[in-house]
């Protein structure tokens, strides 16, 4: 039974949640406070968390941001409707997803179960995907690169899987969405083009540093990943 904790200071919301949540199946926790959520995280064994953006003690962008500097538990945010630049900021910060507020519980409860789905898809844990200098474990989820480990988020690593897996092709940003993010891709949702920034930030394919490896944008098409 995946257990999920749910920080947000609006109480009633997290009551209902987690009812919601429980009655789906999951162990669910409601924590009004950001800065007490992130002790319970460090002290309990947590499966994804739901965190809201919106809270007086500690914004829920201060708190994922905490919350990346100690792990790479999947974190879904809840974002004020229409706020393309809080839902960018937390994608940047490494979110695996978001869903805009108010919502109804049975949309967070489907990217929930989308999010976990796609982190625990049965694998060969010994087989390993190598490009160049790149090896990306899929059992283990393990990201190498020039023999150093590589911190990727779930939703940034299933993205570098698909890559990787269909290196020197182009993938479109429908399927990289539909595969990797588990969700269609819509108008003007830039989702996956902040994963794969952060991709490229995390391999050091933005910089001037010569790589083997190059992260191309396909304009109208989608992403393609190939060695030089």
């Amino acid at each position: 039974m995946a257990k999920i904790l749910h920080i947000d200071d609006d109480i009633e919301l997290g009551d209902m949640l987690c009812q919601y949540l429980q009655g789906e199946g999951f162990e669910a926790e409601h924590c009004p406070s950001p800065v007490e959520g992130l002790k319970k995280l460090e002290a309990g064994s947590y499966n994804l968390v739901i965190l809201d953006v919106m809270m007086p003690e500690q914004s829920g962008l201060d708190t994922l941001k905490a919350i990346r500097a100690k792990m790479n538990i999947p974190v879904i945010m809840l974002t004020a409707k229409g706020d393309n630049i809080d839902r960018i900021i937390g994608l940047e910060l490494g979110s695996d997803d978001y869903v805009p507020k108010p919502c109804m519980p049975r949309e967070i409860v489907a990217r929930v179960r989308a999010v976990l789905r796609r982190i625990s898809e049965p694998t060969n844990p010994n087989q390993s995907l190598e490009l160049g200098p790149l090896v990306v474990n899929p059992g283990k989820r393990k990201v190498i690169l020039d023999g150093q480990d590589i911190d990727l988020t779930s939703a940034e690593f299933n993205l570098l899987t698909l890559l990787v897996r269909q290196a020197g092709q182009v993938v479109s940003k429908e399927t990289l969405s539909e595969e990797g993010l588990g969700k269609k891709l819509e108008r003007f949702d830039r989702s996956v083009d902040v994963h794969l920034s952060n991709i490229r930030n995390k391999l050091g394919l933005s910089g001037e540093s010569p790589s083997a490896l190059v992260l191309h944008t396909i304009r109208g098409k989608g992403y393609q990943l190939s060695l030089v």
